[in-house]
């Protein structure tokens, strides 16, 4: 456990030193959407809980706990009544007894955004004709690598490589890198993990392409963009979770909690301070066998200012569900139930699927 502490104390350093940078408080925030039905059906509680491929995305530690020879995961969920498109996918395989590896891609984006520059011809009329097309997308890619501990039983370790990439049209891109580090230990029916998000920082270098704007930013006034670096502050999730087997094991209950720790200042959730915010999420697995589940969760507490000065407290509550057939899984999650938060709720499937299943004694 002596790297982690290293590690740790890494993440308070770069913290401290980089405190009066100018970084934004929420860079790259579309990678905390989520990865896989089951893990939003559960408010994300998943730090300690995932074991299959998607752990690429949540702890890449737990990719040990992968059961096939290959496991491929696909997601697809839509935001704002179809306007932002969330695409999620990843594969995962054993190297050896002791190891494995993930890749994962996820795209966040919304498409067919009108250019309407070029709207008035060179007469002074509308063309609609004229009228162009673009995306807005960001995009990432996750290179996941874990690894078992033999003299400590229990316990895995594991990292991410992540390469960021982010595209307003021909206007502006951007790319980043970085790195997570991670940690699993299982005691019995006990599990713990911890995730060290962007422990180096994630430095995403924007290129804008002000040639095309100049005239338009000048006409209005705005200042033309110039070429800047964006820094994603380090961030640390740990997790618990504990498996119950009752009724002669036909049915089993997984109970998780998730503390999500933040270090740019203070941040609308429900524990905080100057040093850092604390965010929880707790989640409920049920399951019929291991081959049908009904999931609950909640998280995301935030306070809310009201119009007529008054505060109070809101909760996103998160429904799930889902079935396995052979090598086949396919998980539901209704996110935000009844509009209880700010968020607005989404339906969101995802799809898992194995092939050649590891013998035991491997």
């Amino acid at each position: 456990m002596r790297w982690l502490f290293v590690v740790l104390g890494f993440v308070f350093l770069w913290e401290s030193a980089h405190a009066q940078l100018n970084t934004p408080k929420y860079s790259n925030e579309f990678l905390a959407i989520g990865a896989g039905a089951r893990a939003l059906g559960m408010a994300a509680t998943q730090t300690a809980v995932a074991d299959d491929v998607t752990a690429g995305f949540w702890n890449p530690a737990s990719l040990t706990d992968l059961s096939h020879a290959y496991e491929v995961s696909l997601m697809h969920a839509e935001y704002f009544a179809g306007i932002a498109n969330y695409d999620y996918g990843s594969f995962a395989t054993p190297l050896d007894s002791l190891s494995t590896l993930a890749i994962s891609v996820v795209r966040f984006a919304v498409d067919d955004i009108p250019d309407t520059r070029f709207l008035y011809d060179a007469n002074g009329r509308i063309n609609y004709d004229n009228i162009r097309f673009f995306s807005a997308a960001d995009y990432a890619f996750l290179f996941s690598y874990a690894r078992q501990i033999p003299k400590v039983k229990g316990l895995s370790v594991g990292a991410n490589f992540k390469v960021i990439h982010r595209t307003v049209g021909s206007f502006a891109n951007a790319w980043g890198f970085g790195l997570d580090a991670a940690a699993t230990y299982r005691m019995k029916a006990w599990r713990f993990g911890l995730m060290l998000h962007d422990i180096s920082g994630t430095f995403n270098a924007w290129t804008h392409n002000s040639e095309l704007l100049t005239d338009i930013y000048t006409q209005t006034g705005n200042v033309i963009p110039a070429n800047t670096l964006e820094v994603t502050l380090p961030k640390a999730s740990l997790g618990i979770a504990r498996n119950w087997r009752f009724l002669d094991s036909k049915f089993g209950l997984l109970a998780a909690t998730d503390l999500h720790f933040t270090f740019d200042g203070q941040r609308n959730v429900l524990l905080k301070s100057s040093f850092t915010s604390i965010d929880p999420s707790v989640g409920l697995e049920l399951d019929y066998k291991n081959l049908a589940f009904v999931r609950f969760g909640g998280g995301n507490v935030q306070q809310i200012k009201d119009f007529d000065g008054s505060t109070y407290r809101t909760f996103q509550p998160d429904f799930g569900a889902g079935f396995t057939a052979g090598s086949i899984s396919v998980d539901y999650a209704l996110t935000d139930i009844g509009d209880r938060s700010e968020s607005l709720y989404s339906h969101v499937f995802s799809l898992k699927f194995s092939i050649d299943r590891k013998k035991e004694n491997e």
